[in-house]
């Protein structure tokens, strides 16, 4: 089943998401490669694809996941998380309609 992980940042943490970055798309890039990656992406924190130092509000990853534990658990793993980009991560059951 497919799960949604929304990750929000803490305030200015953008030198740390960018020094952590490889790690976190290393994740997402195995992810990817087992074919159980939906979406994944950040979220700017101003309306533009290129938000500069404004930096960005968190993060959304949609992937295929064993359980709701499963997925809970990659999220707490993630190096966002442990950089302490993220404050916090929700996860729930996605339900993919269209396209």
């Amino acid at each position: 089943m497919f799960y949604m992980i929304y990750s929000e940042d803490v305030a200015s943490s953008l030198d740390k998401r960018l020094a952590t970055r490889p790690a976190h798309l290393a994740r997402l890039e195995q992810l990817k490669a087992e074919g159980r990656l939906l979406l994944a992406g950040p979220l700017p924190s101003i309306d533009s694809l290129d938000p500069g130092s404004a930096g960005f509000s968190g993060s959304l990853v949609v992937a295929e996941f064993a359980s709701l534990t499963d997925a809970q658990h990659w999220a707490d793993a993630d190096p966002y998380l442990a950089a302490g980009v993220y404050a916090r991560s929700t996860v729930k059951p996605f339900k993919k309609v269209l396209p």
